[in-house]
């Protein structure tokens, strides 16, 4: 297979793998750290509105969502793509960045999360998906 057509669907993989790991975490995440009583996080602004009443432990969750969605993501591209494997893996972390920062403009979130999200989630985790994968620069 041509070496940029199998990138292209290489990247589109890890973005619904990436993607699909994400949802999976955001949704089993109420179960595991319930919220509080009558808070709506079903919807933007059912989460807007619930914002005061969550502690950090609710945050838990979605932090390891985004940051092992793109990790997934990262790695299986840095494992399947036919080269540039780092910069491929770089491209899903800045994806799932674009994605995050697009959530915080739409959901206002502690300053301390979105700063910790936004550093830590999506640069490095591609990163760490590209080394985890053992693909060369």
């Amino acid at each position: 297979m041509n070496p940029i057509i199998r990138n292209i669907l290489v990247v589109i993989g890890g973005l619904i793998i990436g993607s699909a790991v994400n949802m999976a975490l955001v949704t089993i995440g109420p179960n595991i750290i319930p919220v509080p009583e009558g808070v709506d996080m079903t919807t933007p602004e059912g989460i807007t509105a619930a914002m005061p009443l969550l502690s950090p432990q609710h945050f838990i969750f979605p932090f390891i969502a985004h940051a092992l969605g793109t990790l997934a993501g990262a790695f299986f591209v840095g494992s399947l793509a036919a080269n540039s494997w780092k910069i491929l893996c770089l491209i899903i972390g800045a994806f799932f960045l674009v994605g995050g920062a697009m959530m915080v403009m739409m959901i206002p979130s502690p300053t301390w999360f979105t700063i910790l999200d936004l550093v830590v989630a999506y640069i490095p985790m591609g990163l760490l998906g590209w080394k985890l994968s053992g693909a060369k620069a």
